[in-house]
């Protein structure tokens, strides 16, 4: 029988949330060069663009990058110049990403009329990645990139879950139908996909959380997906922090990001990142936590399994 698991509305999701943080419509509200293994099977320098956007029209149930955008009721941000901005502060590097806290190719976030000067301010990267939903994908990739050219245009897709009733559950206004034709349609277009899966979902255990993360990472690599990114599911955005008190999550142990991110490696079938942003939150041990947060990111960097970190502290 098919697990069943509760459905929210956008409304509900919505009443639990805390403030939003103050951000400036002119200037990213982070920025940072850092380095990746990229599609070429080279560590290069990418600069990561945090834009201040308009809010996401979908509400995940998840999600907490709306904290640092705008209302959709308000003018849209200038993105050409907090590109400028954030170029003139950074350090050179070979990649962009132009993250905006939702949809690259929704209109009311980047109006298309502003493509064209974005455009111009990359065209020096060899690769320009930004993320959006599945339902947005149309024709507005395609133009995009060929105005970036000669530089190649990724697509990062949030997935989350191959699970369809949890998927469902994470009220992320898709199907794996949809997600499926948004794979096929950009990659019908030479448009490189990354996708986003998280790592134990609420509504999961520890081990179906793992299983179900690896047989997400199979299943979008088997979809064409050139790179998975990991993302251990935090609290933070209000119906998260309540679903905790009521028993419905927890979040994951960093024995089992350290699992999932060695399994999807070993696969060999794209690049799997494990994010690690706030990374010291899901490792109870002080004693080896810094240890086994840096060989995550020396696998993150060397698609390459290093060997387990043994602590007489914990006894793992």
């Amino acid at each position: 029988m098919a697990e069943k698991f509760p459905t929210f509305t956008s409304a509900e999701i919505l009443a639990v949330r805390p403030n939003r943080n103050h951000v400036s419509r002119d200037r990213p509200y982070a920025y940072l060069v850092e380095p990746e293994f990229n599609a070429h099977s080279e560590v290069v320098d990418v600069a990561t663009l945090f834009l201040t956007n308009s809010e996401c029209p979908y509400h995940c149930l998840m999600c907490d990058l709306w904290k640092n955008t705008l209302p959709r009721s308000e003018e849209s941000a200038d993105i050409p110049q907090q590109i400028r901005f954030a170029l003139k502060e950074l350090s050179p590097a070979q990649e962009i990403k132009l993250y905006n806290s939702g949809n690259f190719f929704d209109s009311k976030a980047i109006p298309p009329e502003q493509y064209a000067e974005i455009a111009e301010l990359v065209k020096g990267f060899k690769t320009v990645i930004v993320e959006n939903h599945p339902n947005l994908c149309s024709e507005r990739c395609v133009e995009f990139q060929e105005m970036i050219r000669p530089a190649n245009l990724e697509v990062a897709l949030g997935l989350e879950t191959c699970h369809p009733e949890l998927l469902r559950t994470l009220n992320k206004g898709m199907t794996l139908a949809d997600y499926e034709g948004a794979t096929t349609f950009l990659l019908s277009h030479d448009i490189a996909i990354r996708t986003f899966i998280l790592l134990k979902p609420p509504f999961l255990e520890e081990q179906h959380g793992i299983d179900w993360a690896l047989k997400s990472i199979d299943y979008a690599f088997g979809l064409g997906v050139n790179c998975c990114s990991l993302v251990p599911t935090r609290a933070g955005n209000g119906m998260i922090e309540d679903l905790h008190a009521q028993g419905d999550f927890s979040p994951p142990k960093g024995s089992s990001m350290e699992f999932v991110l060695e399994e999807g490696i070993k696969k060999q079938q794209g690049r799997v990142f494990m994010d690690l942003w706030d990374a010291e939150k899901f490792f109870a041990c002080q004693h080896c936590q810094t240890d086994r947060i840096a060989r995550l990111n020396e696998m993150n960097l060397a698609q390459k399994i290093f060997p387990s970190i043994r602590c007489r502290i914990c006894e793992s």
